[in-house]
């Protein structure tokens, strides 16, 4: 067996770092193609009910869920524009005229320094953890997308979880980082480590679930596809095809999990905002008072709004991903050809 430079292609033809590169690339077009409806739903949301000093709302571009806190005084924040809008088309239109296309990203920058991170090391993780489970499972070999897929996010999200909680931190208080510093430093202090992944239990809790559904249901998908298409090679019509449906699936199964986990982080940001005690709900007291509040169905509120935001997230994500990957792995085929002429 012969020893792999760390610069050869890896098992499926491109290296770790070409990977990284699909990746990142992907996040950033998910993002700049899925942010514009998250703007207007919160703009939508603001005008129905605004948001008061402290208010947290939940903000997504396309790769990850983000707290955003009001800005304490500031009544110039993008979300607090003046404006009436009539629906959603209307919403769009009138930020066009009125503000600047470059309104549609509003908010998009801070996120994305968590975001595309969290989004390279998830993708990269799974790709890397799913062929070396292939080799290991032997016969089990196709449920390798399943554990693979579970494990990556587990990873990804403990690394981020921390870095979320600072930037969260850096938007509600202005702090410097000096203070911020001071901050972390106290509260690890009095509270333990465990202090930094507080609010990842329930993250994990509906991000783990829906990461092994969705690579499991992608991967057969996407084999299916070639199948009946009759093709070896994915395109990109089968790759988005398989990335919607796969995600459209693994959203509908969770949304419990996303009711709680959206709740408890709105919850959390808001008693930090507000410089009070962090002791939240627990996941089982938080279900609890759900159910008894607005019934069982109110654990698959948002229903229609999650599955629009996360099937074309995820479709648009895992083709352009795969796409790059397929790009750089004809560039290796090419170099390597032309080496040994």
């Amino acid at each position: 067996m012969s020893v792999q430079s760390p610069d050869a292609p890896a098992s499926n033809g491109i290296t770790p770092f070409q990977q990284m590169v699909a990746s990142c690339s992907g996040a950033i077009l998910t993002s700049l193609l899925v942010t514009p409806l998250d703007v207007v739903k919160t703009r939508l949301q603001a005008q129905k009910t605004p948001f008061p000093k402290g208010k947290c709302f939940v903000y997504c571009n396309g790769l990850m869920d983000h707290i955003c806190v009001c800005e304490n005084g500031n009544s110039r924040a993008w979300y607090k524009a003046p404006s009436h809008f009539n629906g959603t088309v209307d919403a769009f239109v009138k930020i066009v005229r009125h503000e600047g296309i470059r309104a549609l990203w509003s908010g998009l920058p801070p996120t994305l320094m968590m975001a595309v991170p969290a989004t390279v090391i998830y993708f990269t993780c799974y790709d890397q953890l799913c062929a070396a489970l292939r080799i290991r499972m032997g016969d089990f070999a196709q449920e390798a997308p399943l554990l693979a897929g579970a494990i990556a996010r587990v990873g990804s999200a403990t690394v981020i979880s921390p870095l979320e909680l600072i930037r969260t931190k850096l938007q509600s208080q202005k702090q410097s980082y000096r203070e911020l510093t001071d901050c972390i430093r106290s509260a690890v202090q009095t509270e333990g480590w465990r202090s930094l992944w507080r609010g990842l239990g329930p993250t994990l809790l509906r991000d783990v679930p829906f990461s092994a559904m969705y690579w499991y249901n992608y991967e057969k998908g996407k084999s299916w596809l070639c199948q009946r298409y009759n093709t070896t090679e994915p395109t990109f019509t089968v790759t988005f095809i398989s990335g919607a449906v796969s995600g459209a699936i693994a959203s509908i199964v969770t949304l419990p999990f996303d009711v709680v986990k959206t709740r408890r982080q709105v919850e959390l940001g808001e008693l930090q905002a507000n410089n009070l005690s962090c002791r939240v709900s627990s996941t089982f007291s938080m279900m609890s008072r759900i159910v008894a509040q607005d019934g069982f169905a109110g654990m698959f509120a948002g229903f229609l709004p999650r599955l629009i935001k996360v099937a074309p997230a995820c479709a648009i994500m895992i083709s352009t991903y795969e796409f790059g990957k397929d790009f750089f792995r004809k560039h290796n085929q090419d170099t390597r050809a032309a080496a040994q002429r």
